[in-house]
């Protein structure tokens, strides 16, 4: 009867994760469809007035906790209010253009990012609006990361005053995104820094000899190719590859000085990240205080527009972008073992 029930319990625990792993599939399949349905239209630039969005939450929490005659005054101040704004003409308030960028390994976020700034080019008043970018990546490929900070260049170029806001972490190729704004701001806990360039990949040669598995790599220039995954890597390829990732940092630590040169280079560019409070005191970030903090603090004296472009992707793109969010989330899970946290 026991071994009926190891049997039988052994069984459930199977079918249960097969029933399980078939609702992820499932569940990512209906999102990626309705988020193609929830874009139609091809391509769209949405504005959100978040002065508008900030009264709208004063007011829903003034209605619950002021009286009727109250709430009912602070209407008729709210539509004053709304007369003398239309009344001003649209070029005595500054502007501030909000953009986001949820950075990936690949920086695929820089599609939509380079099309906003286009736009934000052809209205903003230099010397006078502003775009604020709240930035949230650990970096990635160096190419990708390049061309996404190559783009807020564009902004600074043409006397946008550029302000980067980090709330959880600019790292690695992520800060080399922030480091090109004349301001950056942080929360005392996101994370900052990690200038340094890694990379890594395994050589299986060993094991295709195992299986006699010839393996053929022809090339024409002698370091077409440095390392490999199938080949018997040499020491001279592996000094060139050793060699390319020096090369590669001193760009990034190069970069990372042309805009913040306060920086003490030696002390910061070794790889290490820090948080918000530790970053201050490095200069690698110029205010502690959070994107809402700094948002509504300029709502009282500026108009506020949240920039958001999206793409319509066909399917089998949406499929692949939940796929990768959901390694994601798994990796963080596992992380959350080993990363330092609140007890």
């Amino acid at each position: 009867m026991t071994e009926l029930l190891s049997h039988y319990g052994l069984f459930l625990a199977k079918t249960l994760t097969l029933v399980l792993a078939l609702g992820v599939l499932v569940a990512l399949i209906a999102r990626a469809v309705r988020s193609g349905d929830a874009e139609p239209g091809g391509e769209q630039l949405r504005v959100r007035n978040l002065n508008d969005r900030f009264r709208q939450l004063a007011d829903a929490l003034h209605d619950e906790i002021l009286d009727d005659e109250s709430y009912k005054a602070l209407l008729k101040q709210r539509k004053r209010e709304a007369k003398a704004r239309a009344k001003q003409p649209s070029t005595t308030r500054p502007r501030v253009f909000a953009l986001q960028f949820h950075g990936d390994i690949r920086a695929s976020a820089v599609d939509n990012l380079r099309e906003e700034i286009s736009a934000v080019l052809q209205v903003a008043r230099p010397g006078q609006d502003e775009v604020l970018l709240r930035l949230d990546s650990e970096g990635g490929m160096v190419h990708g990361y390049g061309l996404a900070a190559s783009q807020l260049v564009r902004l600074r170029d043409a006397g946008i005053k550029l302000t980067c806001a980090v709330d959880k972490v600019a790292a690695s190729g992520g800060y080399m995104m922030a480091c090109v704004a004349e301001r950056i701001i942080a929360a005392p806990f996101a994370i900052l820094g990690s200038i340094g360039v890694v990379a890594q990949l395994p050589n299986f040669n060993r094991l295709l000899k195992r299986m006699d598995v010839d393996y053929e790599l022809h090339t024409a220039g002698d370091f077409k190719r440095t390392l490999t995954l199938f080949g018997e890597n040499t020491e001279a390829a592996r000094e060139k590859f050793r060699t390319e990732i020096e090369e590669t940092h001193e760009l990034f630590k190069s970069f990372v000085h042309q805009y913040r040169g306060q920086l003490d280079m030696q002390r910061i560019a070794t790889g290490e990240h820090w948080y918000g409070t530790q970053a201050l005191a490095l200069r690698l970030v110029d205010e502690l205080k959070t994107s809402d903090d700094y948002l509504l603090a300029r709502s009282r004296e500026a108009d506020l527009y949240e920039l958001s472009y999206r793409r319509r992707q066909n399917l089998a793109q949406r499929l692949a972008q939940g796929m990768v969010r959901l390694g994601l989330g798994l990796r963080h899970s596992l992380e959350q073992t080993t990363l330092p946290r609140w007890q």
